[in-house]
């Protein structure tokens, strides 16, 4: 699997949770349904109803300040996308363009590139967004 897919899903999923507790609700909801209707419009309903019960669950994790349900919801979405950016590539574009829509912030960012050398013993370690940690 390609990393740049999987670098893509990790934004996707931080962002979509991020934006769900959010006045872009609205809009994540809308776009996440329209780029599955358009991709997989056999799973569109089931990503609707998804993203109906994610909502509520990030309100109630949010409001309890609980970040390991908060961190459990952005790896559940990042898998989704994931599964659908594998089975269908033509999808990148898309989801790119419904990212920067949806968080124009600094759309570079999501264009991250990561590289990591180990030798010996020696061990890397990642942790969460741009955080890297080495043990050597």
């Amino acid at each position: 699997m390609e990393p740049e897919l999987t670098l893509l899903a990790q934004s996707a999923g931080t962002t979509v949770v991020a934006l769900m507790a959010t006045d872009a609700w609205h809009r994540v909801r809308d776009g996440i349904s329209r780029l599955w209707r358009r991709t997989q419009p056999e799973r569109a309903e089931i990503v609707a109803a998804e993203l109906e019960a994610g909502r509520e669950d990030v309100l109630a994790a949010a409001a309890a300040d609980d970040e390991e349900t908060l961190d459990a919801l952005r790896l559940q979405w990042q898998g989704m996308v994931l599964r659908l950016l594998v089975a269908r590539p033509a999808a990148v574009e898309e989801l790119r363009a419904l990212l920067d829509q949806l968080d124009p912030g600094d759309p570079a960012a999501r264009h991250i590139t990561q590289h990591a050398t180990a030798s010996g013993q020696g061990r890397v370690y990642q942790a969460g967004h741009d955080q890297h940690i080495a043990e050597r």
